[in-house]
């Protein structure tokens, strides 16, 4: 853990901050489809329930979704647990991803879906979650990452 401490506090932090705001939503919202703008008409909070992937595809796959989120965290533990120091930046991007990956994968182990709740209403955005930005989060820092001098990495 000495080796990547970056990645394990972003993916325990972001992962924490995910089930969090998932639990307030389940809370707060006695139903699916319950809305509460933010900014009317820009931002709600709208609970919903997603049985499919990012953005609802494959919507009814919970079967294996929730396998590819096990298999996809176990990888990245080994990866952070086992391979050589990641830079910062792969460390960050690394552990988003964890934190993703695993957020939105307990909600399918233990619920059989994936509570969304982020609704940009402005853009007509998929409604979406912590998780989901965490993993969007952790796309770019890697990519930034591939940028980098061999040096830095």
């Amino acid at each position: 853990m000495k080796k990547n401490p970056l990645f394990w506090l972003i993916a325990i932090a972001f992962l924490v901050f995910d089930q969090v705001t998932k639990y307030l939503i389940v809370q707060d919202f006695p139903q699916v489809g319950d809305t509460f703008p933010i900014w009317e008409g820009i931002f709600h909070f709208t609970y919903v329930k997603n049985t499919g992937a990012a953005f609802s595809i494959f919507s009814g796959g919970v079967g294996w979704l929730k396998w590819l989120s096990l298999f996809v965290s176990l990888g990245l533990i080994f990866l952070a647990w086992f391979a050589n120091r990641f830079s910062k930046l792969e460390q960050c991007g690394y552990g988003f991803i964890l934190a993703g990956a695993l957020g939105n994968g307990i909600d399918r182990f233990l619920f059989g879906y994936v509570v969304d709740f982020l609704d940009f209403r402005l853009i007509n955005f998929p409604v979406f979650n912590i998780a989901d930005v965490a993993i969007n989060l952790g796309i770019i820092c890697i990519l930034l990452s591939s940028f980098q001098p061999e040096s830095k990495r």
